[in-house]
């Protein structure tokens, strides 16, 4: 080593044990340089060579421009899963902390979105260093090949990796140069910057609707067809209602019973009847899908919806958790067919008061299927006529009384149901559903928004009423364990980011409240019908925790029930299967799985649904991005609904197509990110651009591949 390296190395230890000595005090090389007496203009560059290099290690923390200040470490370690930002950069949310800590692109390790790691914090900047991966998230990756002379690789998706995929010569065999494909990682050696994969699938041509669909599934791990031997599986069983299962169910075909269910439903889990005991008693079945008597424990089927977990609705298909043979057919409630049910049975008065309740196997017989749009009709025009418009059957009808009774009494019980529940506590979202008119050829021909009338609502209400029951039923047996569907209080600081937020729009609104969720119905009804309500929707319900599965129950918030579980829709949700089992296990007084068990199947119930609501979102920006590529140049009113640092995302309030408008193209100043108020702001103009400002825009890049819509502002 140089006599120069060394001296430069010797003043390196003395200034990092001076910050030792001074953990909590600030310096400049000026002040150290006097404090260990260096004078000459050689030692205070080294001084200052010093500083920037500990700053780059992470050992100091550079708190103004050329000013240092010692970070204090941590020894604990920590796990958690990493989240990477389109930045390149990756975050950790630590629950136990409440806070979110980000790692710079050099210190990832080869760690990848969604992996399992290790590693240690500095508080002082909440970063993240010495991080080792215990668990890879993923297996497959989507991207782009890219063929050269004699090898490729793969792009993928900014934010989930951060590197290429390289292939090898022999893997590109039989491959196009700029297919989408789905690649699998074989091996990372330590000298190379890129991993190894090989192709195992190729989706197709980038930019076609039917690859890009596909992209979305395989990103989340979300399977689409089923295996061979779990669709065998499926048709040997056969549809027919045996004589002696009858014996042992409580039998309802007699009763009116109906299903209400959107235009295009092909799968009915849930049906209702009513039987009228007297003008001021009444017995209302709700009647589910007894996928259970189906599905049994351990069979091929069975470890498929557990791995599945949940079916995914994305904009122009649904990929089921169950084979069709079961979810269209066996199971599915389809007019004037006997079907095998579980069902929640009460006995109510006049004001919705359940005077006694039964839960139990039974057969039901449809007697009517409705569309949402005929019931909201019949309820709202007070007629039994459905016009063809609105038709199932394609031409006028005009329904029994009988059934028109029947959806009388049911919606009045309803109305009263909901009016108890918003009584005593439950916070009501009415957000507004974006739906798609797709073409033969399953392109957005137009946006319309999903109708959210009385029928709807009366649905809601007893679906909610029998999840709440069986849960409070089975919470009366002590120590049993069950699934629980719970929803903790919301975090203070989002409710405080959300009175900031909105205080822009002139709404008042108390984070310190006690009765938050009276605060949060008061507020959600005051922007009702306004520009901004979508808006302010998204940031209330950004403010709440996400709802889990669990066998430990804290209640429903956002309900505002102490007990509930998901009973009512086995056909499309594996912890509703679980609870028809557990169900039906304490009637019978039968052994159930062990409490471990039932804790992983909740965690993993929990992380399909949150995959499968990413997929639905990102099926969703795809088909806004291909409904605005014929519409660049346009220019539209829109809403701030997000800032980050790379620029301002806007809300087209026509369509609510959202879109982004980089910093970069924002012309006349240089604008600088301000995270605590949600805003960018003119460096020189000062002029301030926040979440929830309304502006014009102008339609600007629409790009189908990389999933992405840019707008320009208007001035």
């Amino acid at each position: 080593m140089s006599k120069t390296k060394k001296v430069k190395k010797k003043i390196k230890r003395q200034v990092l044990s001076f910050f030792k000595k001074n953990p909590d005090k600030i310096f400049n090389y000026k002040q150290i340089s006097s404090s260990l007496g260096f004078k000459r203009e050689k030692e205070k560059n080294n001084v200052a060579e010093a500083l920037f290099s500990l700053n780059q290690k992470d050992i100091l923390l550079e708190k103004e421009r050329g000013k240092y200040i010692y970070l204090k470490k941590e020894k604990l370690t920590y796990t958690g899963k990493l989240c990477m930002l389109t930045s390149g950069k990756g975050k950790v949310y630590l629950s136990e902390k409440k806070e979110e800590y980000f790692i710079s692109n050099g210190k990832l390790n080869r760690a990848l979105d969604g992996d399992l790691i290790n590693f240690k914090i500095i508080e002082s900047n909440k970063k993240i260093r010495d991080i080792k991966v215990l668990e890879r998230n993923k297996k497959e990756y989507v991207g782009e090949l890219v063929l050269k002379n004699d090898y490729g690789f793969v792009l993928t998706k900014r934010g989930i990796m951060y590197t290429d995929i390289f292939i090898e010569p022999e893997e590109i065999k039989n491959h196009k140069n700029g297919q989408k494909v789905v690649v699998i990682i074989k091996e990372w050696f330590k000298d190379r910057d890129a991993p190894n994969g090989k192709i195992i699938k190729s989706i197709g041509l980038p930019g076609e609707t039917e690859t890009e669909i596909h992209s979305i599934l395989h990103e989340y791990g979300l399977p689409y067809d089923f295996p061979k031997e779990v669709e065998k599986e499926a048709e040997q069983l056969i549809n027919r209602i045996d004589k002696k299962e009858l014996k042992k169910r409580r039998d309802f075909r007699k009763e009116t019973t109906l299903t209400i269910d959107p235009v295009n439903a092909k799968d009915f889990d849930d049906a209702l009847s009513l039987k009228i005991i007297n003008k001021e008693l009444f017995e209302i079945g709700i009647h589910i899908a007894d996928v259970s008597h189906y599905l049994k424990d351990n069979c091929l089927m069975e470890k498929e919806a557990y791995e599945r977990g949940t079916s995914v609705y994305l904009v122009d298909r649904v990929v089921p958790m169950l084979p069709e043979k079961l979810s269209n057919e066996l199971c599915s409630l389809r007019e004037k067919e006997e079907k095998y049910t579980f069902s929640a049975v009460f006995q109510m008065n006049n004001k919705s008061e359940v005077l006694n309740e039964w839960y139990g196997k039974t057969v039901i017989k449809s007697d009517k299927r409705f569309s949402y749009e005929e019931v909201n009709h019949i309820l709202l025009e007070k007629t039994k006529k459905i016009n063809k418009n609105i038709s199932l059957q394609k031409e006028s009808y005009t329904i029994t009384e009988d059934l028109y009774d029947t959806l009388q009494i049911l919606n009045k019980l309803a109305k009263k149901l909901r009016e108890k529940r918003m009584k005593k506590g439950a916070i009501s979202f009415e957000r507004t559903e974006v739906n798609f008119r797709l073409n033969s050829k399953k392109e957005p021909e137009s946006i319309f928004y999903k109708e959210y009338g009385d029928a709807n609502k009366l649905i809601e209400e007893f679906m909610l009423l029998a999840n709440k029951k069986v849960a409070s039923f089975v919470k009366g047996k002590k120590k049993k364990p069950f699934v629980f569907r719970v929803h903790d209080s919301p975090d203070e600081e989002k409710l405080y980011n959300l009175q900031k937020t909105i205080s822009s729009f002139g709404y008042i609104f108390n984070s310190k409240s006690k009765n938050i969720n009276q605060a949060l119905n008061k507020l959600l009804d005051q922007c009702k019908g306004k520009r901004e309500q979508n808006l302010i929707e998204t940031l209330a319900l950004r403010s709440m925790s996400k709802a889990k599965y669990t066998i430990n129950n804290i209640g429903h918030y956002g309900l505002g029930f102490d007990n509930y579980t998901h009973f009512t829709s086995p056909i499309r949700r594996y912890p509703d299967v679980l609870v028809h089992r557990l169900l039906n296990s304490y009637i019978e007084e039968k052994q159930t799985k062990k409490q471990k068990t039932l804790e992983e199947a909740c965690k993993h119930s929990s992380i399909r649904e949150q995959l499968a609501t990413k997929a639905e979102r990102d099926s969703i920006k795809h088909m806004q991005i291909v409904f605005m590529q014929n519409k660049i140049g346009q220019e539209f009113e829109g809403v701030i609904s997000g800032v980050t640092e790379r620029g301002i995302y806007v809300e087209i309030i026509k369509n609510k197509c959202e879109g982004m408008i980089r910093l970069k193209d924002i012309k006349g100043d240089f604008y600088i990110y301000d995270i605590q108020n949600h805003s960018i702001f003119g460096r020189n103009t000062k002029r301030n651009y926040q979440l929830g400002d309304m502006l014009r825009i102008k339609v600007h890049k629409a790009n189908v591949k990389k999933r992405y819509l840019d707008f320009l502002l208007v001035e």
